[in-house]
């Protein structure tokens, strides 16, 4: 998965009435220069979104010290990790000038979105879609870095893999009787299962067969019900261009894991690779139905987007512990390394809210 691009912003995701909802709902704030908002450690109780002024993001480190990991600005928002789910802060926050800031509180805006509030319900939309470009940029980082596990990248199909594969509404076993299960679908009601599968496909892959490829444009994501699907990136050698592409595994996804939904929430071409670990079967969910499922203000879609979220959230974690793994190899071969320690720990604790396990 690769990041394109500067940063996004939180209020580059949102449009008119969704700033004029969010001044409704947060409260004013402001801090003089040195002033704590958010301690690391302490429970995650909310967000703030600066409108002016600036803030430095610092990890303690162990034996003492501590790391500055990011300097944000107006535009930027702190701790939304919160608003999905309970956490804890992963960073101390210090304005470094005098600041402005909207603070949401967790409470209120979690009873706004149990309430199905249209407007809150927008505002969360853009959070799961900011934290999917959190993810694009953490990938990059790590594939930035080399890793014992990387191995020559086989050849990815030019065109769409699944354009002869036909979609079934019935497979070999009784997968309905199944979905509830599996992780995806725990907190929906069989009336939530049903209307899915009406708006998803079935296909039946052999292993080996590729779901997307890098670059191609995203049409579908794909609910994992029965085998495996491998995700793998591409990343240029350390040599350059003289040596052949690398490739490298990130996830292998099993029954309830949802495969490729980053890339449907951001609408951009695959920035990674997918093809069946196993014989799998995988209920294909494509645009049209996913903008239904997701998007709608009702109670269904509200349980989807939960679900949906707790996926991106273990994808953070999968990240995370390979970005650690990675900090402990570049201490080991320091001299090897394409990026530095710091760089990687600031990537690492560079989050302020951390979901707690």
């Amino acid at each position: 998965m690769t990041a394109s691009g500067p940063p996004v912003r939180f209020v580059d995701l949102l449009d008119a009435a969704d700033m004029q909802a969010l001044q409704r709902l947060a409260k004013p704030v402001s801090f003089v220069p040195g002033a704590v908002l958010m301690r690391q450690g302490q429970p995650a109780r909310g967000a703030f979104l600066i409108q002016t002024g600036e803030v430095e993001a610092r990890v303690a480190l162990p034996g003492g010290g501590d790391l500055p990991v990011a300097q944000l600005g107006a535009g930027n928002v702190l701790g939304e990790m919160a608003l999905l789910e309970r956490g804890i802060v992963s960073a101390t926050v210090v304005a470094q000038t005098g600041v402005n800031a909207l603070r949401v509180a967790r409470e209120d805006f979690r009873a706004l979105i149990a309430r199905r509030d249209a407007a809150v319900l927008k505002i969360q939309q853009a959070i799961a879609l900011l934290l999917a470009h959190k993810l694009r940029a953490l990938n990059a980082k790590v594939l930035a870095c080399d890793a014992p596990e990387d191995s020559p990248a086989a050849d990815e199909p030019a065109g769409d893999p699944l354009a002869g594969v036909t979609r079934k509404r019935s497979t070999f076993f009784d997968y309905r009787r199944f979905l509830p299960l599996l992780s995806m679908f725990h907190e929906l009601g069989e009336d939530d299962i049903d209307e899915v599968v009406a708006r998803a496909k079935l296909l039946e892959l052999p292993r080996g067969h590729w779901v997307f490829a890098t670059g191609q444009p995203v049409g579908a994501s794909y609910i994992v019900v029965r085998g495996a699907v491998e995700i793998s990136a591409r990343r240029a050698p350390a040599g350059g261009a003289r040596e052949a592409a690398l490739r490298r595994r990130i996830a292998v996804l099993g029954p309830g894991e949802w495969v490729g939904v980053m890339s449907q929430l951001d609408g951009v071409i695959h920035g990674s690779s997918a093809r069946a670990r196993e014989n799998s079967v995988l209920l294909e969910i494509d645009r049209a139905a996913f903008d239904v499922l997701y998007r709608a203000s009702d109670a269904t879609s509200g349980r989807i987007q939960r679900a949906i979220h707790r996926s991106l959230l273990q994808s953070l974690r999968n990240t995370n512990n390979h970005l650690t793994r990675l900090i402990s190899q570049a201490r080991i071969r320091s001299r090897r390394q394409t990026l530095p320690v710091q760089e990687l720990q600031s990537a690492l604790y560079g989050q302020l809210c951390h979901v707690a396990n």
